[in-house]
């Protein structure tokens, strides 16, 4: 099959072979029916909701049947804000991809499902953002009122939660692509549960109310699925896994690292030096790879 790779093809160590075939079998085996779950809780809100706001205007039903529950979790979580900080940066594609970078050169099919996915959740987010356009916690409550941690957020763009959705197309992936052969429910919890602890960080620094942060996180997951099916139909990032186009990767790998040290001087987080670790591994593997091959 054309989504395999043969080892000597393009260079790539036995082990690494593997691996990419081993993600490559595991996303042939996703099915549509994995999406029922998602959908039919989807579903449930938007009935919901419209039971709620029966009459009344969304927004304000929205952000009203949700109001305690967002200030008893802003200040719960909050309580450990550095952590929440640092969470909460994964949901920021810039820091999840950087990463899972090191896969461009040891498991490639796992970037062709990410980029086809994240692609897909761009479009999606930022429409759902403009057609809902509900106004982040900010620009509703006192902010005294509650803890905002960072940057301090106040556009109409609360539903959904983009963080989450990045977040949830990350964890998904790599939910199928590491899927074991046996104890599969322990690994599904473990994925969700890390997921939902990422995701949850937004209303801990108080940029998304509760609902934001769940339905993007289903979003997350639809979308995830869906990319990897359509990467799956049409394969149209094979290119990644040959060598000749790493000079791309170089150049991007190098302009990722320049953010990341911006960053660094602006926030100095943790996460921010694990992550330019990261970058830094990956452009040594990459240089190492291309220059062996030509």
């Amino acid at each position: 099959m054309k989504h395999f790779l043969k080892e000597k093809q393009y260079g790539l160590p036995v082990r690494n072979f593997k691996l990419h075939n081993r993600m490559t079998v595991n996303f042939i085996n996703v099915k549509l029916r994995y999406l029922t779950p998602a959908i039919s809780l989807l579903a449930i809100l938007f009935f919901c909701a419209l039971f709620v706001s029966y009459k009344k205007n969304f927004t304000n039903q929205y952000i009203y049947v949700q109001k305690d529950i967002f200030f008893y979790l802003n200040h719960k979580l909050s309580e450990f804000g550095s952590l929440q900080f640092n969470l909460t940066q994964f949901g920021d594609i810039l820091i999840s991809f950087s990463l899972l970078s090191i896969f461009i050169v040891y498991a490639p099919k796992l970037w062709e499902a990410l980029v086809t996915s994240a692609l897909l959740s761009l479009i999606v987010s930022a429409s759902l953002k403009k057609i809902f356009s509900v106004p982040r916690p900010a620009a509703i409550f006192d902010n005294d009122s509650f803890v905002i941690i960072g940057k301090t957020l106040s556009g109409n763009t609360s539903l959904p939660s983009g963080h989450s959705i990045a977040t949830f197309v990350v964890i998904t992936t790599l939910l199928f692509a590491f899927m074991p052969k046996k104890k599969k429910t322990i690994w599904l919890i473990f994925m969700l549960i890390v997921g939902l602890v990422v995701a949850f960080s937004r209303i801990g620094v108080g940029a998304h109310y509760p609902l934001d942060v769940i339905i993007g996180s289903v979003i997350g997951y639809i979308v995830a699925v869906m990319g990897i099916k359509i990467n799956n139909k049409i394969n149209w990032l094979s290119w990644i896994k040959d060598k000749k186009y790493y000079p791309i990767f170089i150049v991007l790998l190098i302009a990722c690292v320049g953010v990341i040290i911006k960053k660094i001087v602006h926030t100095n987080l943790l996460i921010l030096y694990i992550t330019l670790s990261a970058l830094l591994l990956t452009l040594y593997s990459i240089i190492n790879a291309y220059v062996k091959k030509y």
